[in-house]
């Protein structure tokens, strides 16, 4: 059975995440790149953010077309924007759309909104078979190590 990784990372916390499970689950990996870059930082990375997701965007992704039906199994990994999963997703559901999947959602924040947002993002998903969910807190700020160990347990914990 072959395992996607699909992620899209901002700040790093969602990328870093990622990578441990892929590296644990011996799977592929695939981040989610946006033609227009978002700010890193200030307001404009919280306005910018926000509005995309309020506004349902669909930014325009830059990343190679991939065939999804090799897979059997895919992880979405997400950053929390405004209690919403990030934009670039929406235009990953709507180009990739797939059914019958054994699917897991994990998202990173700061501070709350993970579970409205997988919430979400499992509605936008819905024709899928859902094995685990989790977030992730600050997760290269705030007890990086203590997070490592979680991903890779959640990691051992899923069942394909």
């Amino acid at each position: 059975m072959k395992t996607l990784v699909v992620f899209y990372s901002l700040g790093g916390y969602t990328k870093y995440i990622s990578e441990i499970l892929a590296k644990e689950l011996e799977a592929d990996i695939l981040e989610l790149k946006t033609k227009n870059v978002y700010p890193q930082s200030g307001f404009k990375k919280f306005f910018f953010g926000g509005k995309s997701v309020i506004f349902k965007e669909e930014p325009e992704l830059t990343n190679e077309k991939i065939d999804l039906k090799p897979y059997e199994n895919i992880i979405i990994g997400t950053p929390v924007w405004a209690g919403k999963y990030a934009a670039p997703f929406n235009t990953f559901i709507k180009q990739y759309s797939f059914e019958g999947k054994n699917v897991a959602v994990f998202a990173c924040h700061i501070g709350g909104g993970a579970d409205k947002c997988l919430r979400l993002i499992k509605k936008a998903l819905k024709n899928n078979h859902f094995i685990g969910q989790t977030d992730f807190v600050n997760p290269l700020m705030k007890n990086k190590e203590k997070n490592l160990r979680k991903a890779i347990n959640w990691a051992r914990s899923l069942t394909f």
